[in-house]
């Protein structure tokens, strides 16, 4: 099934204005079968409780059951369950959990859509992408801001994936496939609704966060609203240079020239947004002088900063005195981490010392290989020591008697050491340090490209 699905993807990369009229029918036992092997059994419940153990107890009958229905074009999605889970914000953010049989067709459609669509998605767009990941569109932010660039736009679409229309989905999707049996379980995977606290609730726009399909059609949406939009008009309309980097929802746009970024926020990415019926958030958005030259423009000589992807962005210098971007764990991001670490170990400090430690330097290491960019080693000493503080308090708290003086669990860490701070991704590429340095760099980097 992996040759046929590679085909496709060969096809849309050879042909980037190729049309599909005829792929239903990878919808096979064999792909359905991948699919339930490849999902995750200990994800969350949909409304019929059923676990993969379960389905898989009659897993031949219960896919040839599934492939009959699909084949008559007779398989309705069941609504899925909607449940909460805290942002760093201190909101909550509403999940989709799909019951287990939806999200077997879920992942077979999303295998050929991105097979049709991942080769079209330009270089600027990074979320959800195979190979492709947070660090590698903040090594390409910060190459972008290396160039001649003056202000950044920092945007924010409102509700994003609440707002995404299904009819501008559906023409979006139209421009490479046109096989009706598709777009149509597209289209009810989209229309399929939410049951919260027992009301059906009708999913007029918008796709599901939490939905196996949901990030491949988001992708799909932004790429024709704002990164072929971007690359095509603003750039070619622009005499300066300009960039956008894009990830899911959030993005950030670098301009060379004022004026330029100016009518860029002031006129034509809400006019663009509006056509496409989504709005900004105004909180949230915001012109800002930022790159090489606004230390030297700015009234009080120091450029604002920016947060992006849980960092941030602010101007500095190398060690020779040369520019640089530098980054550390946003004030949001961090306090939002810690939270989550109070809560867990508050709930889980009856456990065994010995699995109390375990899951905490888990919990470390998860951060560390996130967070873990070049010149951000003072946050994660500072998020180190926020988690030791708790650490110490919490075991304190396990009886009436306390457990641990302070040197006492200075002795306890002798014997289970908390793993320490390291330094996981580098925020450039290799070459960017020279790039403005030596003139030799320009043509070696052209060639290499």
């Amino acid at each position: 099934m992996q040759t046929k699905i590679a085909r496709i993807t060969e096809i849309s990369k050879a042909n980037p204005k190729e049309v599909f009229t005829s792929i239903y029918h990878l919808i096979n036992k064999e792909l359905l079968l991948e699919c339930h092997k490849e999902l995750d059994g200990k994800k969350a419940r949909g409304l019929d409780g059923v676990t993969k153990q379960e389905y898989g107890e009659k897993l031949e009958e219960n896919i040839e059951n599934l492939l009959v229905k699909l084949k008559k074009n007779a398989y309705i999605p069941t609504p899925a369950k909607r449940v909460y889970i805290p942002k760093a914000n201190g909101k909550m953010r509403g999940l989709a959990i799909a019951i287990y049989e939806d999200k077997i067709v879920q992942l077979a459609l999303k295998k050929i859509v991105e097979a049709i669509y991942e080769p079209k998605f330009l270089d600027c767009m990074y979320g959800f992408r195979p190979n492709k990941g947070c660090h590698d569109a903040i090594r390409a932010l910060d190459n972008n801001i290396r160039q001649k660039v003056g202000y950044i736009v920092d945007a924010d679409i409102k509700g994003f994936f609440d707002n995404i229309d299904h009819d501008w989905l559906m023409k979006c999707l139209e421009q490479h496939i046109q096989d009706p049996n598709i777009l149509r379980l597209i289209k009810r995977f989209l229309r399929a609704g939410i049951i919260e606290k027992g009301r059906y609730e009708e999913a007029i726009d918008g796709t599901p966060q939490g939905s196996i399909l949901s990030p491949v059609l988001a992708n799909i949406y932004m790429h024709y609203v704002l990164a072929i939009w971007f690359e095509k008009v603003v750039k070619k309309n622009f005499r300066g240079e300009c960039y956008i980097t894009i990830y899911a929802d959030d993005y950030i746009c670098c301009f060379q020239y004022k004026d330029e970024a100016e009518i860029f926020f002031n006129k034509l990415l809400p006019e663009r947004l509006s056509k496409f019926n989504l709005t900004l958030e105004p909180d949230k958005t915001r012109l800002i002088q930022f790159g090489r030259f606004a230390e030297q423009s700015c009234k009080n000589g120091k450029p604002q900063t920016f947060d992006f992807l849980g960092f941030t962005h602010y101007c500095s210098k190398g060690k020779k005195g040369q520019f640089r971007v530098k980054r550390k764990t946003s004030k949001k991001k961090f306090q939002s981490k810690i939270k989550e670490y109070k809560v867990w170990i508050k709930d889980h400090r009856r456990l065994k010392l010995k699995d109390i430690i375990n899951k905490t330097n888990e919990k470390l290491r998860g951060h560390y290989q996130y967070f873990g960019i070049t010149d951000n080693t003072i946050m994660l000493n500072r998020y180190l020591y926020e988690v030791s503080k708790t650490l110490y308090k919490w075991l304190n708290k396990r009886s009436d008697k306390r457990s641990y003086t302070s040197k006492g669990f200075n002795e306890m860490l002798k014997v289970y050491p908390l793993i320490q701070p390291k330094i996981y991704a580098k925020a450039y590429w290799y070459l960017s340090e020279l790039y403005y340095e030596k003139p030799c760099a320009r043509k070696l980097h052209a060639r290499i490209c």
